[in-house]
């Protein structure tokens, strides 16, 4: 896979193969990838940086797959190969992180990579070692006690009811509009350290569900990659209540990665 123009970069860690722990963190753009870089450990933790959103590979070719400099740059770190030509035993890596901004934007681009595994790189998806978690979308601070994050809008409103029915005062309020605006301890704690952040193990079936709001009959056709399609229809009325991205509960839930 290869192409001559602007290919995305990783920015590699120093451990990989089996027993390593090794991840590949997939974000959003240089701002997102730089955030990460600075709270990651470089041990084990790689990061790579999409450009812009990504193809649509369930309806692209394969030509035209082997032809983006995202997915290129994809195949290339796993080290596994792709398509037919595929052998799970060579990753470099145990698991791929799928991190995106805390927006509509970042959920769609969260459902086209998990496109792209679904069709064309599946047994990352049927051996359980593709994840996604997912950032806040706003962080509360009350008069007394420690910040609240939420992780949507029914979360966020939710959260200011309760402090106002036990009458705390709010010393402020923010909206996260991208990874690069979380301070550095929030992103490592909610979306990067292994041992705080909140991940989502992803299977085909939740591949399928994702594709069908985006894609409705697409990720069922004989065409669209090797293995069992999963079901036919999604789970939830929306991107927002998709299983991959649904927000984290208060307490332990999910599929953890």
């Amino acid at each position: 896979m290869t192409d001559s123009r602007r290919q995305a970069r990783v920015s590699d860690c120093r451990d990989h193969g089996p027993g390593s722990g090794a991840e590949l963190f997939v974000v959003e753009g240089d701002s997102a990838a730089r955030a990460v870089e600075s709270v990651r450990d470089a041990r084990f933790q790689a990061v790579l940086p999409m450009q812009g959103k990504p193809l649509n590979a369930v309806r692209a070719t394969r030509r035209t797959v082997a032809a983006n400099p995202l997915y290129a740059a994809l195949v290339d770190a796993m080290g596994t190969g792709w398509d037919h030509d595929f052998d799970l035993a060579a990753a470099r890596y145990e698991r791929v992180v799928l991190l995106t901004d805390p927006d509509a934007d970042g959920i769609h681009c969260g459902v086209l990579l998990l496109g792209f595994f679904h069709r064309w790189m599946r047994p990352w998806l049927e051996d359980g070692r593709v994840i996604a978690v997912q950032a806040p979308m706003f962080e509360i601070v009350p008069a007394e006690g420690a910040p609240i994050r939420a992780f949507t809008e029914e979360d966020y409103r939710e959260r200011l009811a309760e402090l106002a029915h036990a009458g705390t005062a709010i010393e402020s309020k923010l909206r996260h509009r991208g990874l690069g605006s979380i301070d550095p301890g929030t992103l490592r704690t909610c979306c990067v350290a292994p041992e705080t952040r909140r991940s989502f193990r992803l299977r085909p079936e939740d591949a399928v569900a994702a594709i069908e709001v985006f894609s409705p009959g697409l990720a069922g056709r004989p065409d669209a990659g090797p293995g069992p399609a999963g079901p036919s229809r999604p789970r939830g009325d929306g991107p927002g209540q998709l299983p991959l991205f649904e927000p984290p509960g208060r307490g332990p839930g999910g599929r953890r990665g």
